[in-house]
């Protein structure tokens, strides 16, 4: 669906700032050069601003205008700002970041899915398991909006409120790195084992089983992401644009 003038600006400064156009520390320009730049009125700059500020992008102040923040306080848990950061390109630290957050968390909610599933809980992960499994068999279907349930499913699963919120904000960041690893050839299809062997563990609550399969799924994730970029850098990179 295509956005209003809003929802495109706040899209054009957002990249703009992630891209390093208007880099940490520095000044936005003021409305009326980023309206006249944009093509939009004032008026649309001004929300534009205050929704990259609730991102936590920018600060605004009187006399100071509006400042690029530091990387870290951006919301990254945000779609905008996941999907800014991938269009403009995806750091090897960023993708390392967001592993090692899936190592500190995913093991220690498949331990407690082990031990606390449901019968709803293990019903809905073999459906989303069933859905991956069609998805490669499809040849080109949508493997990874199921790969998102199925570890959205593995959250909730662990019967823990916290972790099962956590799932929603994570989605963004997933959707990510598992949109990367299943361009590699035949990623998915090498991935499907790796998942029934987590479900499996689960079912069998089984928690140092699926503490080690879920370990090692993630692992061959990382593998794969470091493969696709890999293949990417030897392509000519996109620069950012002069103008936001």
């Amino acid at each position: 669906m295509a956005k209003n003038a809003h929802g495109q600006t706040v899209d054009l400064l957002g990249e703009a700032i992630v891209s390093g156009r208007y880099p940490e520390g520095g000044v936005i320009p003021p409305e009326p050069v980023l309206g006249q730049e944009l093509g939009v009125s004032r008026t649309v700059v001004r929300e534009a601003i205050k929704a990259l500020a609730a991102k936590g992008m920018v600060v605004t102040g009187p006399k100071v205008g509006s400042r690029v923040l530091p990387q870290q306080d951006w919301n990254w848990f945000d779609p905008d700002v996941i999907t800014w950061k991938a269009k403009v390109g995806l750091t090897p630290q960023f993708l390392r970041d967001l592993q090692d957050l899936r190592r500190m968390v995913e093991p220690a909610a498949v331990r407690l899915a082990a031990a606390r599933a449901t019968a709803q809980d293990l019903a809905e992960l073999e459906d989303a398991y069933a859905g991956m499994a069609q998805a490669v068999a499809a040849h080109g279907a949508d493997y990874t909006t199921h790969d998102l349930r199925f570890h959205h499913g593995l959250l909730r699963a662990a019967g823990n409120l916290m972790l099962a919120q956590m799932s929603k904000a994570l989605n963004a960041l997933l959707r990510t790195s598992f949109e990367i690893s299943s361009t590699l050839h035949n990623g998915p299809a090498l991935s499907l084992p790796r998942h029934r062997a987590v479900l499996d563990a689960v079912r069998a609550r089984d928690p140092d089983q699926a503490e080690r399969a879920v370990l090692a799924l993630i692992d061959s994730a990382r593998s794969d992401i470091e493969a696709v970029l890999g293949a990417r850098s030897d392509r000519p990179s996109k620069r950012a644009p002069k103008r936001p």
